[in-house]
């Protein structure tokens, strides 16, 4: 076995965890959609791909991105057109292709808690998931298409919101007069605890499971964005509750049964 990894998307995650991987001893195929960042990707020793979902090489510049790889790491989220992202599950099954073609054997796929809709109470991975959008509904499909192929080791993580390196709801929240369901619990990761979450299932080779990824503690959004937003010297935001409806808590018993306690910032 090889120690390639293809970091597929090579953006506001995908790039500190492909340079995080290198340390760890892996070689990294990084793709990029943007000519331009080609010259960072390979100034930073990962080896750079130009592979467009959109373009109509797509799959010869996948053949070439996956070639000699033993893991590939999909994190790419569907692009909305019109209201629809029905095209992205279509080009996903080019890439489950493409792995059986060049003989990919392990994928980790990222997805969303957001395949859980507006599911309410407790939800953990044996939670079926209720997706309500056209972009969690194709999520949930392309979960299932790699993980109901034997011939591959898959593993899905459906990270909650995410946070860290200059990412923040809080940014988005000042500029309402108003924001909704105060009284629920957030459901937030720092971009430092993905990374790790993600470096453990490859070390530990936790393969054929999904995980929930939800930093393990639950003040309400008034209570944590009022806290944020006085912490960045902002205007706080004007909360309403919802007293019917307590909201979802995403919680991971697979996160606990493998003993990832130590997620690294508190958000």
């Amino acid at each position: 076995m090889n120690n390639k990894i293809a970091v597929f998307g090579c953006g506001w995650l995908g790039l500190p965890l492909a340079t995080s991987l290198q340390k760890l001893g892996y070689k990294i195929n990084g793709s990029t959609t943007t000519k331009d960042k080609l010259s960072l990707l390979k100034e930073l020793s990962i080896i750079p791909f130009l592979v467009d979902l959109n373009d109509n090489d797509f799959t010869t510049q996948l053949d070439a991105f996956l070639s000699n790889v033993d893991i590939l790491i999909i994190n790419i989220p569907p692009r909305m057109k019109n209201g629809d992202a029905s095209s992205y599950l279509a080009k996903m099954k080019i890439v489950h292709k493409q792995c059986k073609i060049t003989n990919v054997k392990k994928v980790i796929f990222v997805s969303s808690t957001s395949v859980y809709g507006n599911l309410n109470g407790d939800i953990t991975e044996k939670t079926t998931p209720k997706p309500q959008t056209s972009a969690a509904k194709q999520l949930v499909a392309i979960e299932q298409l790699f993980l109901n192929d034997s011939s591959l080791k898959a593993t899905i993580i459906r990270f909650g919101g995410l946070i860290g390196n200059g990412r923040h709801p809080i940014y988005h929240l000042v500029k309402k007069n108003e924001v909704t369901n105060g009284n629920y619990p957030i459901n937030l990761i720092d971009i430092t605890d993905c990374i790790s979450i993600i470096e453990l299932i490859i070390e530990k080779n936790y393969w054929n499971e999904i995980f929930n990824a939800v930093y393990p503690n639950y003040p309400s959004k008034e209570e944590y964005y009022t806290q944020i937003a006085h912490n960045k010297g902002l205007k706080p935001p004007v909360f309403t509750s919802d007293e019917s409806n307590s909201g979802k808590k995403v919680i991971s018993y697979n996160l606990i049964f493998v003993k990832f306690y130590n997620f690294v910032t508190s958000v």
